[in-house]
């Protein structure tokens, strides 16, 4: 007669994280096992049940859509670059075109309007004013010396030396565009330079999400390069 104690076997529940390990391991399981995958139902968000299968069906259907709007997205993105491409292309012919420097910055204005349709921008050239004396300024175009008081307001932008995007303060608003200030619900302003900082080109703009803090700045730093380059020439 045994005297070994009687052991009592208790049977563990299985917990989620352990069924979750076990088939992360054996993604296989299910094709052994057929008869339990087509068994198998889940609740429905629209009431009732589906089988295992038919969810997977449905999960694959939403990444489908998800992976269409993201291509969808690029396309996109990648057709306003082509846009933008042949418009720096164009002001570049433009620019070259231009045989003196009142011809340039019209071609410049004139780019800037039509071809971008930058209705509200205003070209800041460091200079003696005396030297454009005689060219038609207008709204465009500002000269002044780099250590004029009116430029204190961009002090920050232009010690940085990078394009910004965004709201801008007022002063600055309304040094750049006077009675079109309170239009303006977002700007960039760009930095010129040409071996040294010539100045700055400020795009403004009525809608508040156009130009923003969050967005590439590499187009407007080419464009910034290329404006400078064609008013070094003078």
């Amino acid at each position: 007669m045994s005297t070994r104690p009687k052991v009592d076997y208790v049977e563990e529940e299985l917990s989620e994280q352990a069924i979750h390990d076990f088939l992360a391991v054996h993604p296989d399981f299910f094709e052994s096992h057929t008869t339990l995958l087509s068994s198998l139902n889940l609740p429905h968000a629209a009431g009732g049940t589906v089988s295992l299968v038919e969810r997977q069906i449905s999960v694959l259907r939403q990444k489908d859509l998800q992976l269409k709007k993201q291509l969808k997205d690029l396309i996109e993105v990648a057709r306003a670059n082509d846009l933008l491409t042949a418009k720096m292309h164009e002001l570049t012919l433009q620019l070259l075109a231009a045989p003196d420097l009142k011809a340039t910055i019209g071609a410049l204005e004139e780019g800037m309007r039509s071809g971008f349709g930058a209705h509200y921008a205003v070209l800041v050239v460091f200079g003696n004013p005396d030297a454009f004396e005689g060219l038609d300024t207008g709204r465009f175009l500002r000269v002044l010396e780099k250590t004029s008081a009116l430029l204190s307001p961009f002090k920050t932008f232009l010690n940085s030396g990078a394009a910004r995007c965004g709201q801008i303060r007022d002063a600055q608003l309304d040094f750049l565009f006077h009675k079109d200030a309170s239009d303006i619900g977002s700007a960039a302003l760009v930095p010129l330079k040409a071996g040294t900082q010539i100045g700055f080109l400020a795009i403004g703009s009525a809608d508040a999400d156009r130009f923003h803090p969050g967005m590439s700045t590499d187009f407007l730093t080419r464009l910034g390069d290329l404006v400078a380059g064609a008013l070094s020439r003078y």
